[in-house]
């Protein structure tokens, strides 16, 4: 009796059986799931919620990341470490929203072939990484990555910075008209330790100032992959992130 009276109320074998039927009940169910995720956001002024420290790349970083791009590390490295025991305990505190607000597009990546560099900002010398990009092997005997020596021996041709800073200010990254005038010489004081810096830091607090290669004589493409990865993860304060959670 009991069986019979759950089939009149919902008779999903005659639901399985009929294609439209059960492809009209799915749209239903998609329909009702996506608005219960989707409508609320249109009542919120923002779905990052800003975090103290975080700031635009500097025209070196950005060229830099341009670089990471361009030989595709995001392949083999992840950017995004997620909030689970193992991978904060390896990596660092997990990512933030936030942290990716300035990134067009973002590295969050798919794949950890090599390590999560979320927080590598810092973690390791600069002669550390140009070794690491030289010869991997010569640093971490069991990696398998490629060799990248020809950074070191390019000259940085980043073309006219005050271009992709425009570009990315027409999509929201705060980029003034005084960083934009200033891209390519802010570009070349970053990585010239003797260069009147004072602007370039006011501009992009913690900015790193300093040869990143090794040969301050020359402007390299090492100079801004690694001026790159110096910076990722050191903008906010984890610390103080974890604090402001636990008062929660």
């Amino acid at each position: 009796m009991e069986t019979k009276t759950k089939r009149k109320f919902f008779d999903h074998g005659r639901l399985e059986r009929n294609v439209s039927l059960l492809g009209i009940a799915s749209l239903i169910v998609v329909a009702i799931g996506g608005i219960v995720e989707i409508a609320p956001l249109f009542w919120i002024d923002s779905t990052i919620e800003k975090v103290e420290g975080m700031r635009p790349y500097t025209p070196l970083e950005l060229a830099g990341r341009n670089i990471y791009i361009r030989e595709g590390c995001y392949n083999c490295h992840s950017q995004m470490i997620r909030p689970f025991r193992d991978e904060v305990e390896r990596y660092g505190h997990y990512s933030l929203a936030a942290e990716s607000m300035y990134d067009h597009p973002f590295q969050w990546g798919s794949k950890r072939t090599g390590p999560d560099l979320a927080r590598v900002g810092g973690r390791y010398s600069d002669e550390w990484h140009v070794q690491h990009l030289v010869d991997p092997r010569a640093v971490v005997p069991e990696s398998i990555m490629p060799t990248y020596p020809f950074l070191a021996e390019r000259e940085l041709k980043a073309g006219d910075m005050s271009g992709d800073l425009t570009a990315l200010s027409r999509v929201g990254v705060p980029y003034d008209k005084a960083a934009i005038a200033a891209a390519n010489e802010d570009l070349k004081a970053q990585a010239d330790p003797t260069a009147d810096s004072m602007a370039l830091v006011k501009r992009y607090p913690k900015a790193q100032v300093r040869d990143f290669d090794g040969d301050p004589n020359k402007l390299t493409e090492m100079d801004a992959l690694v001026a790159y990865l110096q910076m990722i993860g050191t903008l906010v304060d984890t610390r103080a992130a974890a604090a402001q959670e636990t008062v929660r």
